[in-house]
């Protein structure tokens, strides 16, 4: 069940690259950064994630990034999803997301599961919410 949201981020994608093209599976990697909030803290995030095209039109993700802090604390996340491709030329995720950290302020994360909704945009525009899974 989904619990308390933790935050949103909003920004834009900073790179896309094609890492193979076999047997009609593209993986593609792409990287973003963004600012927003994190238990109610302004953070800034930047993540790269390699997504597999499936046979039915689907894509497979997983990724990785770090969230910082104005103060200097760093969260970072590892995490897995599943993207739809939109009408507009984006793409609409959704999945899971795992923490780890040393800062006190965000230690409650370690012991988390978080789900996603990630959107991406044609134009490179990238928007997502956090929630804890209870």
């Amino acid at each position: 069940m989904l619990g308390d949201e933790l935050g949103t981020i909003t920004g834009e994608m900073t790179g896309m690259r094609v890492l193979a093209a076999d047997g009609g599976h593209a993986v593609v990697e792409t990287s973003f950064r963004a600012t927003g909030t994190l238990l109610g803290v302004a953070v800034r995030d930047m993540g790269t994630y390699e997504s597999v095209s499936r046979p039915d039109g689907t894509l497979f993700g997983e990724g990785q990034g770090v969230t910082m802090t104005p103060s200097g604390d760093t969260i970072t996340w590892h995490g897995s999803g599943v993207g739809r491709f939109t009408e507009s030329g984006g793409v609409s995720w959704r999945g899971g997301l795992f923490w780890e950290t040393a800062s006190v302020e965000f230690a409650r994360l370690n012991g988390v599961a978080g789900m996603f909704e990630f959107e991406t945009e044609e134009s490179g525009k990238v928007s997502g919410t956090l929630w804890e899974w209870k």
